[in-house]
């Protein structure tokens, strides 16, 4: 055998590779990349998978900041309506608005803010908490904990209850669950009325809510994220009588909510009680308004339509909210958006329902850099832009203030609301405002059961008074107003005005349509009802500012035609209406204070000038031929301390009687903090009359009526001979008004040629104590109930 032959056997494979060694490196090649790729695949299959379920929370939370995640398909999971109010209006609204939100298979939840803690709840209305059972196909994702993705000072034990300072702590796990408990961004929708009280202050409901978020809003520890997951509307309720501070809770409560980062999803709306200012006319049709509106937001929220809310920036004319259609975005990509136009835009965010105040020219020209010597110009460019705007819109109509309705003539003072609950009172409205009602001591003094102190100290019958008004509108809301602030409340007559001869006669026949319905009554006596059916005395004081209506002049001419005295009651706020005011039987101030801060207090009015008025109303009075009158009413703790300063006001104005009576208490009101803890005893109030008397030397205690805790104190001039005549001669007034009207003004008198002389039983001293001796008194078996005069 040939060795060589061997050799050659031997190396002849591995010269074969190394020859054909490209191929083999090739084939390896191609293998390693054939198991790189299927790799590949295996884990892109196994992200993809792991994706579709929990670690999209992770994701959402280290890109955006915040948890999304979202049941399918559902945008609005519920409405929360939050009211704070006074008197009851915006928890009437509530209950108005839930209903139509329940017609859109929503659940509702009303609460009241004077139950609600928002330090421990509010943040609940932003963020969701979420547990949901594990299911077979996401166990196998759960190998990885919420540390891996989440900062270690991000994450909070829910056991611990430690505090949450920012939002990102809003995702929490409970040891051993992991991903199947969770919070997500809230898909409930938050609506708040609220309504302004007195200067402006929320109402006692709503006090503490107000004064949390205030002071939420500007605490760093909160910041602009705290809120960021709550969607809401506010609608406010207010009287823009009340210029100064109109509709200002509502304003700070939509200012508020949006610094701590909350999303609104409409504007603000603006309920006005003054139905001339009103938009629409009242409050109740401002929020049907807001409410229509409202609805059609959460439809469009509910089917994940999203309006893009304006900024102030857009283009007058071209405001991107307004176009038609609906522009759907990711979840994430919006509140990205909105927090980039939150970090950037310095000016106050929050919409109103009112008309915008720049156009875009001027927005740009405040957002651009400018030099501080051109501010002022720019400033008062807007002005003057806002000015013309304002000049224009009043030129065509548009202007709020005109109080006009859609037919352009003067909007009624009694709204449908406002007649509503009126008429349930018990009054008898007449055109549109003006009302009569049939008081207590007159159905008392049909039955025999004793009158008025107007009767104790003047001689009226009270069967034959009438009560009545030609203005239900008044400019104070006193806090002891027996008709619980239910009319309206203005400084100047804007509204339409019914003739005074159509008021005095339908006031007369509803008068005695009243006084028929005694007919038959046990205890009635027949010649009082008869007497009752002829009107002779005017009690203008049933409610409101009966000096505010314009023709009140010719009014009081038509009673006197009439033989009906006059006895009219102004709140000393309208002096330049008493000085041209005709002469009456008896003219009343009420002066419920002495110094201005009490009567800011008691009577809550409307003028800024409210003192200068009031001392200029006593001023106008003190000139006045015809008997005057100052009618005190005390509330103990408030006005009973100020005696020499109620001294000093009877010099300023020299009336002729000043009737003392203690407060009356109507019952409980939200609308006043007034309590039987006010009302005096009459002993107090005799005491507090002493030491007034004493004060001013010209006067003395004339007559008392204990029943209605009243006491007269009268001028001396009115004591002739040792006895007092406090009495009115009404025949005699009617001959002397007479002749004044016949002279054209020319022959006056004065209060002293209608005087009469006041009987034993009605002075004070006497052992009736005011009560007439004609009449039977009754007792009420149940003594401790409060029982409400005139």
């Amino acid at each position: 055998m040939d060795p060589s032959a061997d050799t050659w056997d031997l190396f002849s494979p591995l010269i074969s590779l190394w020859i054909n060694r490209f191929y083999i490196y090739l084939g390896f090649a191609v293998s390693i990349s054939l198991w790189i790729c299927v790799q590949i695949v295996i884990k892109t299959q196994g992200k993809n998978l792991q994706e579709k379920s929990v670690p999209k929370a992770a994701q959402d939370l280290m890109t955006n900041g915040y948890v999304s995640l979202q049941e399918k398909d559902i945008f609005v999971s519920g409405v929360k309506i939050f009211y704070g109010s006074q008197t009851g209006t915006a928890k009437g609204f509530a209950t108005v608005l839930a209903e139509a939100v329940t017609s859109l298979d929503l659940p509702v939840a009303i609460i009241n803010l004077k139950e609600y803690d928002p330090d421990d709840h509010l943040i609940e209305e932003s963020w969701d908490y979420r547990y949901e059972p594990l299911g077979p196909a996401n166990i196998h994702c759960l190998d990885m904990d919420i540390h891996s993705f989440l900062p270690e000072e991000m994450v909070m034990d829910l056991e611990h209850g430690s505090p949450i300072p920012w939002r990102l702590q809003r995702f929490k796990t409970i040891s051993n669950t992991k991903y199947n408990s969770y919070w997500v961004t809230s898909k409930n929708v938050c609506v708040f009325l609220v309504a302004t009280y007195t200067d402006g202050l929320p109402t006692e409901s709503a006090e503490w809510f107000c004064k949390w978020l205030e002071e939420a809003s500007i605490d760093f520890r909160f910041g602009k994220t705290y809120l960021k997951g709550m969607r809401y509307a506010v609608f406010g309720l207010g009287n823009s009588a009340y210029a100064s501070h109109f509709n200002k809770v509502g304003k700070n409560v939509d200012k508020w909510l949006w610094m701590l980062g909350a999303h609104r999803v409409m504007s603000r709306g603006e309920g006005d009680c003054d139905v001339v200012k009103s938009k629409h006319g009242s409050i109740e049709a401002d929020f049907r308004a807001w409410k229509t509106k409202f609805i059609s937001q959460l439809q469009a929220l509910q089917k994940g339509e999203r309006k893009k809310s304006c900024g102030g920036h857009c283009k007058k004319g071209k405001c991107e909210s307004h176009q038609h259609g609906s522009e759907e975005r990711e979840e994430g990509s919006h509140e990205q958006d909105e927090l980039h136009h939150r970090d950037t835009e310095e000016e106050e965010p929050f919409e109103s329902s009112s008309e915008e105040e720049f156009g875009g020219e001027d927005h740009q020209s405040l957002n651009s850099i400018v030099d501080v010597e051109d501010l002022g110009k720019i400033m008062d460019h807007v002005k003057k832009e806002k000015r013309e705007k304002e000049q224009q819109e009043e030129k065509s109509g548009l202007f709020r203030n005109m109080g006009r309705n859609e037919d352009g003539e003067r909007r009624a003072m009694i709204t449908p609301a406002l007649r509503e609950a009126l008429t349930k009172q018990g009054y008898q409205l007449i055109g549109s405002h003006s009302g009569v009602k049939l008081c207590r001591w007159t159905k008392s003094m049909l039955r025999g059961r004793g009158g008025c102190y107007k009767h104790t100290f003047y001689g009226i019958e009270s069967h034959r008074c009438m009560e009545t008004t030609p203005s239900l509108a008044c400019a104070n809301k006193c806090v002891f107003c027996w008709r619980h602030h239910t009319n309206p409340v203005g400084t100047e007559w804007r509204w339409k005005m019914d003739q005074p001869e159509m008021i005095l006669k339908e006031a007369i026949e509803n008068h005695q349509n009243m006084i028929k319905q005694f007919k038959g009554v046990p205890g009635v006596k027949a010649e009082r009802f008869e007497e009752g059916m002829t009107v002779k005395h005017c009690a203008l004081s049933l409610v409101g500012e009966p000096i505010m209506y314009p023709e009140i002049n010719r009014f009081l001419k038509l009673l006197h035609q009439c033989k009906i005295s006059s006895f009219l009651v102004t709140n000393a706020q309208f002096p330049a209406e008493i000085r041209n005011l005709e002469p009456v039987t008896q003219l009343y101030v009420s002066v419920d204070a002495s110094t201005k801060d009490s009567l800011k207090k008691i009577d809550r009015p409307l003028f800024k000038d409210f003192w200068q008025r009031f001392l200029d109303s006593l001023k106008a009075l003190a000139v006045k031929q015809q008997r005057t009158v100052y009618r005190l009413t005390l509330v103990k703790a408030w006005n009973v301390d100020e005696l020499q300063a109620y001294a000093q006001l009877v010099s300023l104005g020299n009336p002729d009687f000043i009737e003392v009576k203690g407060v009356t208490y109507c019952g409980e009101s939200s609308a006043s903090s007034l309590t039987m803890a006010h009302v005096p005893w009459h002993e107090e109030v005799v005491q507090f009359v002493h030491e007034l008397v004493d004060l001013i030397p010209e006067y003395e205690i004339a007559c008392e009526h204990e029943h209605s805790n009243c006491l007269l104190i009268a001028h001396r001039k009115f004591k002739i001979g040792g006895e007092w005549w406090t009495w009115i001669d009404y025949n005699r007034f009617q001959e002397l008004i007479q002749e004044y009207e016949d002279s054209g003004g020319s022959k006056t008198f004065s209060a002293k040629d209608y005087m009469a002389r006041t009987p034993h039983w009605a002075l004070f001293g006497a052992s009736e104590r005011g009560f007439d001796p004609k009449d039977t008194r009754h007792q009420r078996k149940n003594k401790s109930k409060a029982i409400s005069g005139c």
